[in-house]
């Protein structure tokens, strides 16, 4: 006797109603879950828009802040630098201004973005039905180990912000930081490299700069100290010198800039065989070095045409008080 002979459609028939068995529960969760479901992807969608609405917002709001600050400060230096004649000086600041606008917009802008976006991921995985305190609780942790970790990172950011707002310093000035005095070559939130005169290289961070002298800044002073010889007459060489710093500040070479008629101080100190005078320049900002050397040389040749004497030092001889002329 034959064996009985199955249809293919009752084999289809006994599958199909076996993957409806196993899709039921599946079936059954997404039709009770699905309001839920569209909801919490509709809630995960506005957040991130939103979050990326106010990104853009707050992106053109520091922008605009920090262009606004940056040019009321543009427009004082202009103002100062017509009153002053010192056109040039004025766009070397405006160009310094722009670059700190870009700095400082750029650094807000990604603290901006990282604290909207945290948020808005913290929100999310909210969404999703995580619970948030546990991962609050240790985010909290562990940022204040990190804080206690990088108490001095987050010193020199602090300090490299407050240096940038308040335009302590620039790429190019020369300025005095304390064990560090040079030009400085570039500026960053963490540290400042300054090229002193020997060639070296500083790296100086910004939280241990306690104070700083800028060379560089609105107008420089060139001093020149002249120690003349004891016996010469005072008010001769005043007169020598006073023809020679008006002869030097009329030159083409060195007028443009030289912001104030030289002043002669007069005797500022009397010693060791030495009458010292003391003579001060105005000058532009960074001019103020080599226009004291110019000066110097200037009065040097004004000195031996009209014979006056400038001091060698008085040496010990040997006894106690003894001196000779050296």
């Amino acid at each position: 006797m034959s064996p009985p002979v199955h249809s293919s459609s009752n084999f289809t028939a006994a599958g199909d109603s076996e993957v409806l068995a196993q899709a039921g529960p599946v079936v059954a969760w997404f039709t009770e879950n699905s309001s839920a479901l569209v909801s919490g992807l509709l809630n995960i969608l506005i957040i991130l828009v939103l979050a990326l609405v106010l990104r853009a917002v707050a992106g053109r709001l520091i922008t605009h802040a920090v262009k606004r600050m940056v040019g009321s400060h543009q427009r004082l230096n202009r103002a100062t630098s017509k009153i002053g004649g010192r056109e040039e000086a004025s766009d070397h600041a405006d160009e310094r201004q722009a670059q700190r606008a870009d700095t400082i917009g750029s650094v807000l802008r990604s603290v901006a973005t990282a604290v909207i976006f945290g948020v808005a991921f913290v929100m999310i995985l909210g969404e999703f039905g995580i619970n948030l305190a546990p991962i609050i609780a240790s985010a909290g942790v562990l940022g204040l180990a990190i804080g206690f970790g990088a108490q001095s990172l987050v010193k020199d950011f602090l300090a490299g912000m407050f240096m940038m707002i308040e335009d302590q310093y620039g790429v190019g000035d020369v300025i005095d930081a304390g064990d560090a005095v040079g030009t400085v070559e570039d500026v960053s939130l963490r540290i400042t490299k300054i090229r002193d005169l020997n060639g070296g290289l500083w790296y100086v961070r910004n939280g241990e700069i306690m104070r700083v002298c800028n060379f560089n800044q609105d107008w420089a002073n060139a001093v020149v100290e002249l120690p003349l010889d004891y016996s010469v007459d005072v008010a001769h060489a005043e007169r020598v010198i006073e023809a020679s710093i008006n002869d030097f500040a009329a030159d083409p070479q060195y007028k443009s800039k030289i912001l104030e008629s030289p002043d002669l101080n007069g005797v500022v100190g009397i010693g060791n065989g030495s009458v010292t005078v003391r003579i001060i320049v105005k000058t532009k900002p960074g001019e103020q070095w080599a226009l004291g050397n110019a000066l110097r040389a200037h009065l040097k040749n004004s000195f031996d045409v009209h014979g006056v004497a400038v001091a060698y030092p008085l040496l010990p001889l040997g006894g106690s008080g003894a001196v000779k002329q050296g």
